[in-house]
Parts: C-alpha cells; structure tokens; sequence
C-alpha cells in the first residue's frame, strides 16, 4: 500500500506533530517511531508507553444469541465469563485454521469483541455470515482505541482515572476520563501490567494529550509495539498466525476452555480434538539466536541435510536480553527447550536452542498475586 491510499487515523496530526515517522500499515498511516524504537521499547519497560491502536477493530454483538453464537466460532466458555471479564480466544475457521486472534469481553447484555486491524473487515464479513439471525454485529467505527503499557501506567493513569486502579488483569469497566466517558480495561499485548481504552473518536486528541502530559508517559510507535510483543512471546497475526495454523500447532492450547474441550461444538473442533489427543505435527516454539545479528521473518529451519523443515515468522533483536530471539514453526519433535536447531537466511546459517517463552516475564497486574 502507498502512503497515499493509507486511510488517516483521529490521531494523525497529533503524531505528526510530535514527530512521528509514519508508515502505510493494515490500510492505515500509523507511527512506526518518534524518537528510536530501542530507546521506546525501553521507556516502556521502565515506565509508561502510549499506544494509538485506533486501527482496531471494536465490536459489538448482541441478542438473545450472541452467546451461543459466538462459541460456535471461539473455543471459549463464555459462559462462565463475568460481566466486565476479558478472554483471549480465537476466530476459527471450519477446518480448525486461524482467521483471527481478538479479545471478547461480556458487558451487560452483549459482548465487546476486538479484532486486528488487518483482519477486521474479514472477520466481520465472517462473523456476519455465521452467527445465527437475530445477533447484532455493529461495528464501532466512531470509536479510537488507545493502550498505555508499562510498570507506570498505573501511577499516570489513575491520577486522571480514581479508581482505575482497583481493576485487575482482563477487567474492565467504564470510567470518565477528563470528561469523556471511556471503556477501560487493564490488558494490553506487550507483557507489561496496563490498560486498554476505547473512547469516541472526536474526543481522542483531548484524552491523548492528558495521558502524554503525565510525566511517566511518551507516545510510543509501532516498531517497539512489535519488539515488545516479541520479547513476551505473544504472536501476531498475519505473521505467527494465519488459517493454515490450528491453535494446537500455535501452542494456544489455553485459550480452549476445559468445557469446550470435552464438548467441542465449535468450528474445527474434529481436528483440533485429533491434535489433543496425538499432537501436532509442528509447534511454534521461542528461539534464542546464537551471535548478535537477528533472524527475521522468513528464515528457514533447516535440517543437516540443508532441507527446510520449518519457518521463523517473527525474528529481531531483544533490547532487554541484548540478543537475537525469534519465533518459529518447527516440527513436534524439536519443540522442547535445550533442543539445538539450524536457520539459514540469505545463504548464511545460524545456530540456535528452543526456549521457553515468555523471554522477558510477564509482568500483569493479578489481584492476589505476591
């Protein structure tokens, strides 16, 4: 896509004028860096990062159905899911693919479903065509999302938000910022504790330049959203993710609920029950890169006999580990940590183990926790 087919975020002026590099992604113009993306990815992990993930898509589905409609498609028990609780899931298709990963959030008498910004108009069209007459599908166009991530993102935001801070991972509730009312929830997807939050679009600018007047907060672009993802071991769509992939293979075997395991009743579910009981054939798997040059997206897992035999679909560099880490798909019996493998890029071979992911540990805000 060229920049000038890139649709404009609420946000746009505002990025450029704290001088934003932008880029064409998922059909929008968005920030890929202000100031550098190591130093970013660090300010987040120390501090607060804010985040313009307007591109989003926000969902509404509702009706008498939307419940039982919506776990033909997810392998959640949304049954069990309290009102203002968040779950993980995935949308999938027939034959137990991938067609998104998304959040679901029951709110009073419908559910708040986001979707990747690459995938929403699809999974829309999906959605629509699969759940049952009488659900609402309403996509919230005329709303901005916003994520503030890091260890103090608590401390800046509850100073705008009393009692924001009373929610614990994968809640949320609707709160005033400055006036404007918003949906908050502590989530995000870069493994640091933080908050999520969706506001009307023509009050974004005002709720962004409150959350950036904190002294603990910069904006923070698209570059160290996707390091900081990395080192937490959290896959994206479209790269980690697609409909060639089970959530099996995926290594996302939490996100099928105990009920549904045994019930099954949603799409794909003859395949993925096959894959819990025998296994995959291939798993994605955390790598640690010998050296310091990265492996990206794209590099083979080769065999000793040079053959490919698997893929890297995420690869940089960490800033916290100060080494190359990746992300492949390799096969179910080279998955386990300590296990040795072979990556050829542009004709040049490296070496690397399977580790266990997170790399950096999560670090999310759980009621209860030490």
């Amino acid at each position: 896509m060229s920049d000038a087919e890139a649709k404009s975020l609420p946000l746009d002026a505002w990025h450029r004028a704290r001088g934003a590099r932008m880029v064409p992604f998922a059909g929008y113009a968005m920030p890929i860096q202000y100031e550098g993306i190591i130093a970013e990815h660090k300010w987040t992990r120390e501090s607060a990062g804010l985040f313009d993930v307007s591109h989003m898509g926000q969902l509404i589905v509702a009706g008498a159905e939307a419940e039982k409609g919506l776990e033909s498609l997810l392998p959640a028990d949304l049954g069990i899911l309290k009102d203002g609780r968040l779950r993980y899931s995935l949308l999938l298709a027939e034959d137990g693919g991938i067609v998104d990963d998304l959040m679901a959030t029951r709110r009073g008498d419908h559910f708040y479903v986001v979707v990747n910004g690459a995938t929403k108009e699809g999974d829309i069209a999906y959605m629509r065509a699969k759940l049952p007459r009488g659900v609402v599908l309403d996509h919230m166009k005329e709303q901005a999302l916003l994520a503030l991530q890091g260890p103090k993102a608590v401390d800046a935001l509850s100073r705008l938000v009393p009692g924001v801070q009373a929610l614990g991972f994968m809640t949320g509730g609707a709160f005033q910022v400055g006036g404007t009312a918003a949906w908050i929830s502590r989530s995000g997807y870069t493994g640091e504790d933080g908050f999520e939050i969706s506001v009307p679009a023509s009050n974004v600018v005002e709720v962004a330049d409150l959350l950036a007047s904190q002294p603990e907060v910069k904006p923070i672009g698209l570059g160290a959203r996707d390091s900081l993802r990395l080192e937490a071991g959290l896959p994206l769509y479209g790269h980690d993710l697609d409909t060639e992939t089970t959530p099996v293979e995926a290594d996302l075997t939490f996100a099928i609920s105990k009920r549904r395991r045994g019930e099954g009743g949603f799409a794909g579910w003859e395949r993925i029950a096959r894959e819990l009981e025998d296994g995959p054939i291939r798993r994605r798997v955390g790598l640690a890169v010998e050296g310091r040059q990265p492996v990206r997206e794209g590099a083979m897992v080769v065999d000793a006999e040079g053959n490919e035999v698997g893929k890297v679909t995420s690869g940089g560099f960490s800033p916290i580990l100060e080494a190359p880490i990746a992300m492949a798909y390799v096969p179910a019996g080279s998955a386990e940590p300590g296990t040795a493998v072979t990556l050829a890029q542009r004709g040049k071979l490296f070496q690397a183990k399977v580790v266990a992911m997170p790399f950096v540990p999560h670090r999310y805000h759980r009621k209860g926790a030490a």
